[in-house]
């Protein structure tokens, strides 16, 4: 491992954190899918990193297959959370052992430098409060805090070094400001994360949804989830990017997130979750045998050609089930 890390990122002693279980705060926040609306800025304060943003630029595909990128990656990354089991988190941090490389003012980057990790899932965890903040359900000061302290145990799951979690919710609070205003910046990689217009229609839509009618309204759907982005940025971001904010925005923004919020209490509590979160709690309540084989992407989200085969791309080519509708049976056999 030392050939391949210039420093010490894997700790074994991050085994000793249980992982997160049904009666977690976490649990109840994340998997849910008004996490959709978050993809921009999820993706985009990621990229602001200037080490993660080198990595994903010169090594990832996630711009030549976004959409189907993005639904793969999102069962993994669930995973950790859900799955109970240190496998995931370890899997999820062997994708990127390889990716490192030279910036451009000479300064070395790797994937599993504990800082840049811990940035990536800083924006995962904390994006849950932002969520709630924004589109609901509603969150609690306690609730808050019960996230980040579950957010150390899941962040241990990856087997990294845990120097960069701060110790408290205040603390995290002036770590994530100092990144705002003081390390993060704009790049190319931002920049295209958070342009959708040249991309074709989601793998989702594709059979009912010719690609001249997403061509037609993705210039609306780009303006409205750059309008969401920009609510859900911190000003100092927001000054960086060169984008206004105005008070009507804001007025805007909160009732479009009620609105976000009370629609989604109409359905059914397990058809607003996420597959893997949605399997996790059939396998508590029973609905799903203990030692079913782990639910994984649908096979339209998997990579084509010669990459099919590629370990770095999130995707079980093999899987023993994979996601169906909520009120569907995902066994279904590969």
């Amino acid at each position: 491992m030392t050939d391949v890390l210039p420093y010490q990122a894997i700790d074994p002693d991050t085994q000793t954190l249980p992982p997160l279980g049904p009666d977690s705060v976490t649990w109840r926040y994340f998997g849910d899918w008004r996490g959709m609306l978050m993809g921009l800025w999820s993706g985009s304060m990621q990229n602001m990193h200037p080490k993660l943003a080198a990595g994903v630029w010169e090594h990832s595909d996630f711009f030549g297959e976004r959409w189907e990128r993005l639904m793969r990656s999102l069962y993994p990354i669930s995973g950790v959370v859900f799955d109970q089991t240190p496998e995931t988190g370890r899997e999820v941090r062997d994708y990127h052992l390889t990716i490192k490389g030279t910036m451009n003012d000479g300064r070395r980057y790797h994937a599993l430098d504990p800082d840049v990790f811990y940035w990536a899932h800083a924006t995962f965890w904390y994006g849950n409060i932002r969520c709630a903040e924004a589109f609901g359900p509603p969150i609690s000061e306690a609730d808050k805090r019960a996230l980040f302290e579950e957010s150390r145990n899941w962040y241990a799951a990856y087997g990294i070094s845990m120097r960069p979690c701060p110790d408290t919710y205040e603390e995290f609070l002036e770590y994530w400001d100092h990144m705002c205003r003081r390390v993060l910046r704009d790049h190319d990689a931002v920049r295209t994360v958070l342009d959708i217009t040249s991309l074709p229609a989601p793998p989702w839509a594709q059979p009912w949804m010719p690609n001249w009618v997403w061509k037609r309204q993705v210039r609306v759907v780009q303006r409205l989830f750059m309008w969401i982005t920009t609510g859900l940025y911190d000003e100092p971001i927001r000054e960086m990017m060169g984008l206004t904010w105005t008070d009507k925005d804001e007025r805007r923004f909160r009732r479009f997130g009620t609105a976000v919020d009370r629609t989604l209490r109409l359905l059914p509590a397990r058809y607003r979750r996420h597959p893997r979160a949605r399997d996790a709690d059939d396998r508590v309540s029973g609905r799903v045998a203990p030692d079913a084989p782990l639910v994984e992407t649908p096979t339209r989200n998997l990579p084509t050609g010669a990459e099919r085969d590629n370990p770095i791309h999130y995707c079980p080519v093999h899987a023993g089930r994979r996601a169906n509708l909520p009120w569907q049976s995902n066994e279904v056999n590969d």
